[in-house]
């Protein structure tokens, strides 16, 4: 099974069909995702598991989410988050665009 995601996560050429957001308005599939990974990479720390494991919803929303977004040091939407769970906002530059 990890195999198979692994597989997944290295063909993965952009954010998939999602049937809970049919809507041209992709907003809210890229706030689920960003909400999505953070849980994932929290839980899995916690467990001791694999982290990579939660890749592919970092890969989908920086995907579908504008760079101005993602990018707190642009005062993106989630710069407030980003400051709420305790971690430094990342810089622009420091921000990887995954081959997108």
């Amino acid at each position: 099974m990890a195999e198979d995601i692994k597989t997944k996560i290295k063909n993965y050429k952009t954010a998939p069909f999602d049937s809970r957001f049919p809507n041209q308005n992709q907003t809210r599939n890229c706030w689920q995702n960003y909400l999505d990974f953070h849980r994932c990479e929290k839980a899995m720390t916690a467990k001791g598991g694999d982290v990579s494991m939660c890749e592919w919803y970092r890969r989908v929303y920086k995907s579908l989410c504008p760079l101005s977004w993602v990018c707190a040091s642009l005062l993106g939407p989630w710069g407030h988050w980003v400051a709420l769970r305790g971690d430094e906002p990342p810089q622009c530059s420091d921000i990887e665009l995954d081959g997108l």
